[in-house]
């Protein structure tokens, strides 16, 4: 549903904050009941109606399915509570991507096996696989020339850290020859190889307009 009605003038960027602050407060009990975290609320005007985008997430992450949950669950408690005082918006729920920085434990332990690119409150970077989260400190593991070093890093020390996409890692257990299939084919990477729920669905977003 589409409206030409205008927002009302004056308020700015403090009139959207605050309005940021009261869908957080009404909404983060309702989806933690749910079992989804709030991963993050972006509220901005565009044109003549205000664009709320709401990233949700799990402990094991979100399919398709969580998402239109999600959505449906949100859109009912926004009508609801209505803290746009009757202002058009446009809702878009959605996973959040793999480019998204990792900020959160829990964040890391979902990403635990993954490579990460690391940038230090230092400056300097680091790439290595996750190997364990204990607390509030991280375990990269390297490899270098055959050599497997670990080093921990306490979370405090870590500016960003962004998982990256791997195409060509295969692991030799799941590689299981085919009878009568040509070498070059059984030694081929199963297609579906680190494509975790999360990433097959970063761009699949549930937009309802209000």
């Amino acid at each position: 549903m589409s409206s030409s009605q205008s927002r009302p003038s004056g308020g700015g960027k403090n009139a959207l904050s605050k309005q940021r602050e009261a869908v957080i407060a009404v909404l983060t009990p309702v989806v933690e009941a749910e079992g989804f975290f709030l991963e993050d609320v972006d509220l901005r005007a565009v044109g003549r109606r205000l664009v709320l985008r709401i990233l949700v997430d799990t402990e094991t992450g979100v399919n398709l399915d969580d998402v239109a949950k999600a959505s449906h669950l949100i859109s009912e408690v926004l009508d609801v509570k209505d803290p746009f005082d009757d202002e058009p918006y446009t809702l878009e729920v959605s996973s959040p991507g793999v480019d998204r920085p990792l900020t959160l434990p829990r964040h890391w332990t979902r990403n635990l096996g993954r490579l990460v690119a690391v940038t230090l409150t230092n400056s300097k970077q680091l790439t290595g696989r996750i190997s364990s989260i204990e607390g509030d400190v991280v375990v990269l593991e390297f490899h270098n020339k055959g050599r497997k070093t670990t080093q921990q890093i306490p979370l405090a020390e870590i500016a960003k850290a962004i998982v990256q996409v791997e195409f060509s890692r295969v692991e030799a257990a799941e590689l299981v020859p085919l009878a009568g299939a040509d070498d070059d084919v059984a030694d081929e990477a199963d297609p579906d190889d680190d494509h975790d729920t999360d990433d097959a669905h970063i761009d699949d977003d549930e937009q309802e307009e209000v």
